[in-house]
């Protein structure tokens, strides 16, 4: 079975920028700390539980409101030895199919359900079958289903292809996740709302028995087994496994995807215990594995933390955790764990704990759908359209003095003062000098950059450049390997360039097709701030830094950024006014029109929380005014030129960049 690993599986090398982050990180948790060592009596628990529970759903949007019919059917059967599975299909919400098998006794009876998640494999749901049909040789329905962009709901799957178009599962986890965040809400609400739909379904069955319904699952299974035990009281008994950690050991290490992760967990005062503290008293199986990139180490602390917090109730035993052998997943002992802990809490002590060898079917066998996908089915719809739909009906347009204020928060403009900066070498040419230079962006944020200085005398003109190593373009476009040729040009025509990187930590990136540094962008929100507006703020302190120069005219400054980054450029001159002319280069023109395609690329790097609720790149051009943006060949959410009328410039094939910057620059 390929199994897709949607986590950076070891900690990144040393990089100044994450251990900057993470000196945010462990003092945001240093605090929470306190909070939780001043609890100490049930009513102060009780108090804060009803904090996080309001908070938790604040970070995720809510959950979503339908409670409309399953419209659930049964599709096949398979005779197993002394269990059957069916094949079931049920509307989490209209349209939007979820696929699964329940594993049941072969005998009539009422029997404990238990939900049965899936982690990040791209067949979903047979990864459990050998927990599943164990389970129901014990007197369980189990009902293993398939999560988002997994089995037979792969998100962007193209028939043409037989495959996703965006290379599977965790990349549609997180661009869904990134599209989510822009409207302010988190695409692990969707998967939580499964989930609790899945619990709906077991409870209509006849053959389970309300009252008694546990969840196990590993990985993105035991993400979902975690927050369905924590939001949903009809849970009696929860057992996750290979995802318990604190962000003491995650935040540098294992972090994980969209729906793995809620936005600005830390900054809000929580950690992972807060998630098992939150149903006390209901009885919690905590599973790790030796070899496991989510530690031990990890684990124990949150715990040691709830086991705490438990004994507030006097329920200490409702708490255990156990460390199975091996890697990433869940070894047979971890199952026979699984299997006495439910039948502890559901079976009143009774049952057989031992794991069993089983049969086991091929994906094909357990399909549920005729083709082996939901698009198939009446009305299918994929989750994009969802949040398209919530992206319009949430849709609330501010003015731009709200826009200002909410740049301002974010911490856009620079203080207008030159840094200390740093000459690190510098080399003489025919037509310019060339200085290799550092400077701080903030306290403790180095930034690098070039400094190109025209050999002749006098005060000129000078441009930031955003660097950009890698450039993806239409195959009509003149390919660039970087941005190093276009500043060596505009030194040559007479301006002082500073070609620089806004803050970065490329080690950080895992080099998914499609979405940019997602894991810087998480930890930066993580901890409550944005990268987008950060890297914006850093080229303001790049404005700074010429601005101071002798060489320069201070009022006749402009920049140039490509692509994704053209965002970041637009939010600087919006709040600058030093910038007397921008130039745009093959950058997205509109959230809106990302929000209305199944995939987006690099939407990540433009993704803050909430804003394209209210405002559009329209209205950051609108905060330009009239000093001036020169847009060229604007393009989609898959780097593909759009053509919207006169107020941009289009290249001609084969042109390349000269024309346009002498246009730029007259």
């Amino acid at each position: 079975m390929a199994v897709l690993f949607p986590l950076s599986a070891q900690t990144p090398p040393s990089d100044p920028l994450l251990e900057w982050l993470d000196r945010r990180a462990q003092a945001q948790l240093d605090e929470r700390e306190k909070a939780i060592a001043a609890i100490r009596t049930v009513q102060d628990a009780d108090r804060r539980r009803e904090m996080v529970r309001k908070k938790l759903l604040e970070l995720i949007g809510g959950l979503p409101s339908y409670t409309g019919p399953l419209r659930a059917r049964v599709t096949g059967r398979i005779q197993g030895e002394g269990y059957v599975i069916e094949k079931v299909i049920f509307e989490s919400l209209p349209g939007f199919y979820v696929t699964g098998n329940v594993y049941r006794p072969r005998e009539a009876g009422r029997y404990p359900g238990i939900l049965v998640p899936i982690g990040h494999t791209q067949e979903g749901k047979p990864e459990m079958q050998l927990l599943a049909a164990n389970l129901a040789k014990k007197g369980y329905v189990a009902f293993a289903y398939d999560p988002i962009g997994q089995g037979e709901r792969e998100q962007t799957y193209l028939p043409q292809l037989g495959r996703p178009l965006s290379g599977g599962a965790g990349n549609e986890h997180l661009e869904l996740g990134a599209r989510s965040i822009l409207i302010g809400q988190s695409v692990a609400r969707y998967f939580i709302f499964d989930a609790r739909r899945a619990v709906d379904y077991l409870v209509s069955r006849r053959d389970v028995d309300g009252d008694r319904i546990g969840v196990t699952g590993c990985s993105g299974g035991g993400a979902i087994t975690t927050y369905v035990g924590a939001f949903d009281p009809r849970i009696k008994a929860a057992a996750p496994g290979c995802f318990i950690n604190s962000f003491r050991r995650l935040f540098t290490g294992p972090t994980a995807d969209s729906e793995m992760s809620f936005p600005a967990f830390l900054s809000s005062g929580l950690d992972m215990a807060d998630f098992f503290e939150l149903p006390a008293p209901m009885p919690w199986l905590m599973l790790a594995t030796t070899g496991d990139f989510f530690t031990p180490d990890g684990a124990g602390p949150v715990y040691e933390e709830a086991k705490r917090w438990y004994g507030l109730y006097g329920a200490e035993d409702r708490i255990r955790f156990f460390v199975g052998s091996g890697p990433h997943g869940t070894p047979k002992e971890s199952r026979e764990e699984i299997y006495k802990w439910m039948n502890r809490w559901l079976k009143d002590g009774k049952g057989e704990a031992r794991d069993e060898e089983v049969k086991l079917y091929t994906n094909r066998e357990l399909q549920v759908t005729a083709s082996g996908q939901v698009d198939d089915e009446p009305g299918s719809r994929k989750l994009y359209q969802i949040i398209l739909e919530e992206y319009r009906n949430r849709q609330e347009h501010r003015s731009q003095a709200r826009l200002f204020a909410e740049l301002r928060a974010l911490g856009v403009p620079s203080r207008g003062s030159a840094p200390q900066v740093s000459t690190v070498e510098q080399t003489a040419g025919k037509d310019y000098r060339l200085e290799q230079i550092q400077f701080e962006a903030e306290p403790g944020v180095m930034v690098h950059g070039k400094l190109y200085l025209p050999n002749a005398k006098g005060r000129k003109g000078a441009v930031v450049v955003v660097e950009d190593k890698r450039l993806p373009v239409p195959l009509h476009v003149t390919r660039s390997p970087s941005t190093a040729a276009l500043a060596e040009a505009m030194a040559r025509s007479g301006r002082v360039v500073l070609e620089f990187e806004p803050r970065d930590a490329p080690g950080q990136s895992d080099g998914r097709p499609f979405l940019g540094n997602w894991l810087l962008n998480e930890r930066f929100d993580l901890v409550g701030r944005n990268l987008a507006a950060a890297r914006a703020h850093d080229i303001l302190v790049a404005v700074d830094v010429l601005a101071a120069r002798p060489e320069v005219e201070a009022d006749s400054i402009r920049g140039y950024a490509r692509g994704v980054k053209g965002f970041w450029l637009l939010l600087a001159a919006a709040m600058d006014a030093r910038f007397k002319k921008i130039w745009l280069d093959r950058t997205p023109w509109s959230f809106g029109e990302g929000m209305s395609h199944p995939m987006t690329g690099y939407l990540f790097d433009a993704m803050i929380p909430g804003f394209a609720r209210h405002w559009d790149f329209r209205d950051l051009v609108e905060a330009v005014g009239e000093r001036g943006i020169f847009w060229t060949d604007p393009t989609n959410w898959m780097d593909q030129v759009v053509f919207r009328g006169p107020a941009y410039r289009y290249r001609y094939v084969g042109e390349g960049d000269g024309p346009s910057m002498t246009e730029f620059l007259r």
